[in-house]
């Protein structure tokens, strides 16, 4: 089945990729709030700017043309699991599984030799990735680290933010 046209169909960026990334950035599909502004990450309470901010050094001030270009710069690709579904609201529970249809991760991650590791914000990103990516990798896999990190969305209440900001720290483990 087909997305449903309207209000709640949601349709997935296009990929930020630099030159030669180190690490690629997985979410499942963009929010509402992200959508309307058409950038990743826009909710205002979305900690993945801040982390990165932090991480290295792009504050959530910045334009956001010049925080991609700075993602690219530092190593770091950005995607979504999900090209496309239909998913009233913003919730990752609310994704209508029988409407997704996946973005090309699988091509993505083999044509890309730099990669050293798919880092995924939140667990729907990593199970999509489990299910739908992992089996087409073959001997890909194996040089590549999975970083199942915790959602940055402020549905993720269940984890203080230190802990969150502790998690998101090791990408810098993978960009040297």
């Amino acid at each position: 089945m087909a997305p449903r046209a309207g209000a709640d169909r949601a349709v997935s960026f296009a990929p930020v990729i630099g030159r030669a990334p180190r690490v690629l950035v997985l979410g499942s599909l963009p929010g509402r709030a992200s959508l309307a502004a058409g950038e990743y990450y826009a909710h205002p309470r979305n900690l993945f700017w801040d982390f990165i901010g932090e991480l290295l050094g792009l504050p959530r001030t910045l334009p956001y043309a010049q925080r991609l270009e700075g993602l690219s710069a530092q190593g770091i690709a950005l995607w979504d699991m999900v090209r496309e579904a239909h998913r009233p609201g913003s919730l990752d529970a609310s994704i209508d599984a029988a409407t997704v249809r996946h973005n090309d991760i699988a091509d993505l991650v083999c044509t890309t030799p730099s990669l050293r590791a798919v880092a995924f914000n939140g667990g729907k990103a990593a199970t999509l990735f489990d299910r739908c990516v992992v089996p087409r990798l073959g001997a890909r896999l194996a040089g590549l680290e999975l970083l199942r990190l915790p959602s940055t969305s402020p549905a993720n209440a269940g984890l203080a933010r230190d802990a969150k900001r502790a998690a998101w720290q090791k990408l810098a483990d993978y960009l040297d």
